[in-house]
């Protein structure tokens, strides 16, 4: 089975928003969106963290952020447009930066075909919004980050989509 690498990102700003977008998946593009983490694939001769940091820039336009640890981890069965299946695995880095207003001008053509919108949030916010949130435990896993609470190694995340299986983390 084709395997994908992702570097999601927590991206936070001084006020302790995460940045996040909403979109849907290319393999569903009509169905309605959710709100997910920035962030995307591993290139060849990339590590994680330097994806990391890369996403931030392509998707953000902000160059100012620091990275701090990988501090989730997890892994699921995608399907791509074709509906052939994809393992992902996704490791989730804290970063933070200046925030602010955010540039699309890096955004790939998958990106302003399927993504809606991007904002800052609240975990107040987060709390009552009645739209989907990925990673799934988004709201109950990130006070610990925000109060600088991190496990070694990274903590499992775990899915919930009609089309995503989930596989155990190791």
């Amino acid at each position: 089975m084709r395997e994908r690498i992702t570097a999601r990102v927590l991206l936070l700003d001084p006020a302790q928003r995460i940045l996040l977008m909403k979109g849907r998946l290319p393999s569903d593009p009509t169905a309605p969106g959710a709100w997910f983490t920035v962030g995307g694939g591993v290139e060849a001769g990339e590590s994680v963290m330097q994806a990391a940091a890369r996403e931030i820039v392509e998707e953000t336009g902000f160059t100012d952020a620091v990275l701090g640890p990988v501090v989730w981890y997890g892994e699921g069965i995608y399907y791509d447009r074709k509906r052939r299946p994809l393992v992902v695995r996704e490791s989730y880095v804290l970063a933070r930066c200046a925030g602010g207003e955010v540039s699309r001008d890096g955004w790939q053509a998958l990106e302003r075909e399927l993504v809606d919108d991007i904002r800052w949030w609240t975990l107040d916010e987060l709390a009552r919004l009645s739209e989907d949130i990925y990673p799934l435990d988004l709201v109950r896993m990130l006070p610990d980050v925000l109060a600088g609470r991190f496990s070694d190694p990274p903590l499992p995340i775990r899915y919930r989509d009609p089309l995503v299986q989930e596989t155990p983390t190791t």
